[in-house]
């Protein structure tokens, strides 16, 4: 038997050579703690079992693949799945910076922006020094990989906060005063804690949560009797979260602490615990005291990340906000009792870390061009006018060269509201709002009212975007368009879809793991 037993390390080189994939030692590791594969030990070693490993991998790529393509049909580009790629990769250096629904993957914007062929693509429509525009910035994933690539580009998006993420990513930082600014923050913050009830308090609650999901959930015998039916997961959660929300409460008592804010007029008031709402004010004063303002504007940033981190809601519903949870609670994301948060340090250190790495990662492959996201609407905004003000220099490159061409991912129709998404950041750093000018937000729904004014959106930023670009350009676009509206905005635009490539997009939510793609379009003048 031991012949076919393999540790964690000895396993991900093994299966890595069977499948011809990059297949880590923390990628096994969470099929056992998961209990999709069974753990096996020897001396204290944790094993796992070739044969029960090689059938999982297996089953998952070889079945996904043809389960997706029955679904989605036999012109899906798989190939554009990008399915080789670790989550680590299609959230590189900068690009996970903050959380951003709807983004697109680097890999995808460097497939058609990259200048090499390949068996699928039909021609090179970009090279190094061209300059790109994505009316629909986003977080600015079209930005980054233009200059990773040698381009310039121009970014647009209506909300403010989309701005300061992609200009963030993209800008040249003095390292030294980050580093200082970031590490006297950091300093400030853990003062503050250890001089709170709350250190002790969160000291005492996480002994008592270990105690008993050691006793109640073990790891991952636990999950794999639940995958197995052996216990009801929801009859057996509720049970033990009822048991343990009494020890929960008496610690409250004991230490007389205050979950709920007095005040429940906003988002901040009432997402997030009373001990997390007062870090975070202490956390955004410090920040308004830096002087330099490309330190200022990350800092903020890392902030905003954190804070998304902390709501007082459950694991699972994190992207997704239900209802606010001030108490412990029985987490089916990770098997266990889970408790609100009571403090941002933790979450505060380990963005801050996490964004010096990817600032200094960015550093060594960036190229010395243009990459700017400007705050405005892309069906009016002049946009020689806006880079003029911003660099002059280039602003009279822009007038020369033009644009070679657009990509960019706009806004789907009733899916997403863009603003909504960041609130917890408009309250807090006081940004102007535009929700009225999106295009297709979730608020106007998908009726056919919403439809029209989503194609008379879409075409009149094509329509003012045309003024600027060069001759023989290409546009892409990446949208969903089950409702086939991207034909009829063509036309409206003056422009012809000339080729169209339908990628199945793996993975898009944390909950939602069914088959699901998204076509890129390649538009040209209608000539």
């Amino acid at each position: 038997m031991r012949n076919n037993l393999l540790t964690i390390k000895e396993a991900s080189i093994w299966i890595s050579s069977e499948l011809e994939r990059n297949i880590t030692p923390s990628n096994i590791s969470y099929l056992v703690n998961y209990g999709r594969i069974k753990k096996y030990s020897d001396n204290g070693n944790t094993l796992v079992n070739k044969d029960e490993l090689l059938a999982y991998y297996r089953t998952y790529y070889g079945k996904r693949q043809l389960n997706w393509t029955e679904k989605l049909g036999n012109d899906i580009n798989w190939h554009l799945s990008f399915e080789q790629y670790k989550e680590s990769e299609t959230t590189k250096h900068v690009h996970r910076l903050h959380p951003y629904k709807g983004k697109f993957i680097p890999q995808l914007v460097e497939y058609f922006l990259d200048q090499h062929i390949d068996e699928f693509k039909t021609g090179v429509f970009f090279n190094k020094g061209d300059i790109i525009l994505d009316p629909f910035c986003g977080s600015g994933t079209t930005l980054v990989q233009a200059n990773e690539l040698g381009m310039h580009a121009v970014g647009i998006d209506i909300s403010a906060f989309n701005a300061l993420i992609s200009n963030v990513k993209i800008e040249k930082y003095d390292l030294s005063n980050l580093y200082l600014e970031l590490k006297n923050i950091t300093e400030a913050l853990r003062q503050y804690k250890a001089e709170s009830i709350i250190l002790e308090f969160e000291q005492n609650l996480n002994e008592e949560l270990t105690k008993f999901n050691n006793a109640y959930f073990p790891s991952p015998e636990y999950k794999r009797k639940v995958r197995k039916g052996e216990i009801n997961e929801e009859i057996y959660g509720k049970e033990k979260e009822e048991a343990f929300n009494k020890i929960y409460k008496n610690l409250l008592n004991k230490y007389k602490i205050e979950v709920r804010q007095e005040r429940t007029n906003t988002f901040l008031d009432v997402w997030y615990t009373k001990s997390v709402r007062e870090e975070i004010d202490f956390v955004f004063n410090l920040i308004k005291n830096i002087r330099n303002k490309r330190t200022k504007k990350l800092a903020t940033v890392i902030l905003s990340r954190t804070i998304r981190s902390c709501r007082a809601t459950t694991h699972s519903d994190l992207a997704t906000l239900v209802s606010p949870v001030y108490s412990t609670y029985y987490c089916s994301k990770h098997g266990k009792i889970c408790k609100p948060l009571f403090s941002i340090l933790s979450w505060w250190e380990r963005y801050t870390k996490d964004t010096l790495n990817r600032i200094a990662e960015f550093n060594s492959l960036r190229t010395d061009t243009f990459q700017h996201c400007f705050t405005g609407d892309s069906r009016t905004i002049d946009i020689f006018d806006a880079v003029d003000k911003l660099d002059p220099d280039f602003g009279q490159k822009l007038k020369r060269q033009k644009f070679a061409g657009i990509f960019s991912s706009p806004p789907y129709v009733g899916l997403i509201n863009y603003h909504e998404q960041h609130e917890y950041a408009y309250e807090l750093f006081g940004f102007e709002r535009n929700d009225s000018l999106e295009i297709g937000p979730l608020f106007k729904g998908k009726g056919q009212k919403a439809k029209e004014s989503y194609i008379e959106g879409i075409a009149s930023v094509l329509i003012n975007s045309k003024k600027y670009l060069a001759n023989n350009f290409s546009i892409f676009l990446v949208a969903n368009d089950k409702y086939n509206l991207y034909p009829v905005i063509a036309n409206k635009s003056g422009l012809k879809i000339v080729q169209q490539f339908k990628r199945p997009v793996l993975n898009r939510t944390e909950k939602d793991k069914g088959a699901y793609s998204e076509s890129i379009f390649l538009l040209k003048e209608n000539s």
